[in-house]
């Protein structure tokens, strides 16, 4: 099992940057692949961003590629995401989610794809 907790949420004006955090404990962090998703009221939960087990490899969304960044530490047993020019439409509830990694070079994009789950942190973009 994989404990996941987000922090970082907020309320931000447009054009204003945010940097969420996701802790992870139970097992090897370095054996996981992990993801960001956001859900907006009445909306499904969306793909935002992934990065491999080490890093190498990440993959974004259409949506946000060019202003949001995720990376990780595995020494801390985290992962970021930087949001920058946020727009009102990123406003959603954050999850971030782990899975293992096999190593393949698969990108792993979708809701069904990871394994473990965080409980989510309000993102909110509004002047």
């Amino acid at each position: 099992q994989v404990q996941l907790v987000e922090s970082g949420g907020g309320l931000r004006q447009p054009g204003g940057s945010l940097r969420l955090s996701c802790a992870a404990s139970g097992r090897t962090f370095s054996n996981y692949a992990a993801g960001w998703f956001r859900q907006a009221p009445g909306k499904e939960r969306d793909f935002v961003a992934t990065i491999s087990w080490n890093g190498g490899r990440t993959y974004y969304a259409d949506s946000v590629k060019g202003r949001f960044t995720i990376s990780r530490d595995n020494a801390k047993n985290s992962v970021y995401l930087q949001m920058n020019s946020l727009k009102p439409e990123d406003t959603a509830v954050y999850y971030c989610a782990a899975r293992r990694d096999y190593r393949t070079g698969a990108y792993y994009t979708a809701v069904d794809d990871f394994d473990y789950w965080g409980q989510g942190t309000q993102v909110t973009v509004s002047s």
